[in-house]
């Protein structure tokens, strides 16, 4: 099955509680939050305080994405937030295996980011770990890019290196994603699709439709 996660970077933060539940009545399951720190990426963006407050207005999946340095410090305060799972940046950590650790240990699900100018090749130690891999399409830190091509053979490298004892790992795709190149990305093995401005440019009740048409195959 295939899952659109919308990214809440683009939504109208003047009215948050009214396009989330734009998003809770289309039927999607899922949120993407995007957490940047100013340090591992450039831009700042919003940290547990807004997701605690996003929290209280759905039951969505949330799909945390930490853009910080050592994230090993934080990973209590997310969970507090109402974090379902957490990705963080391969480039971010100094220690991968103990944050992974942590995270599990925690009772969330892992995610495990790699940037595009990052050889796929290395999450191929932590694939038995994670729950996710997420490819990044643009590079991290602000949204509306273009979509990076690069990102195709990460993908498909994921789809045919899927680690036997772990068939079920989600391979996600954030970056640039609109109608014109999703497909292109599900055929290369993306299951998890993050679409900010694709998803919240005009009527967000008829893109969700829209995507899920597709996503559904």
């Amino acid at each position: 099955m295939n899952i659109l996660s919308p990214s809440l970077l683009s939504i109208d933060f003047n009215n948050i509680e009214r396009d989330a539940k734009i998003l809770d009545k289309s039927g999607v399951s899922w949120y993407h939050l995007d957490v940047m720190d100013g340090m591992f990426v450039p831009n700042i963006s919003f940290g547990p305080p807004v997701i605690k407050a996003i929290r209280k207005i759905t039951d969505c999946f949330f799909d945390v994405h930490l853009m910080i340095k050592e994230p090993i410090r934080y990973i209590e305060a997310f969970k507090d937030a109402g974090a379902d799972l957490l990705t963080i940046h391969y480039e971010a950590c100094e220690n991968l295996t103990e944050t992974i650790a942590k995270i599990k240990e925690s009772g969330l699900k892992a995610g495990l980011a790699v940037n595009p100018k990052t050889d796929i090749t290395v999450v191929k130690p932590y694939l038995s770990d994670v729950d996710m891999v997420l490819v990044m399409s643009v590079e991290p830190g602000f949204g509306g890019q273009k979509f990076m091509p690069v990102a195709i053979d990460k993908l498909k490298w994921l789809k045919y290196n899927l680690n036997p004892d772990n068939p079920d790992m989600l391979i996600e795709v954030d970056g640039g994603i609109n109608f014109d190149n999703v497909n292109i990305v599900l055929e290369a093995g993306a299951n998890v699709i993050v679409a900010g401005s694709a998803c919240f440019n005009g009527d967000i009740a008829d893109n969700v439709t829209r995507f899920d048409k597709i996503l559904a195959g």
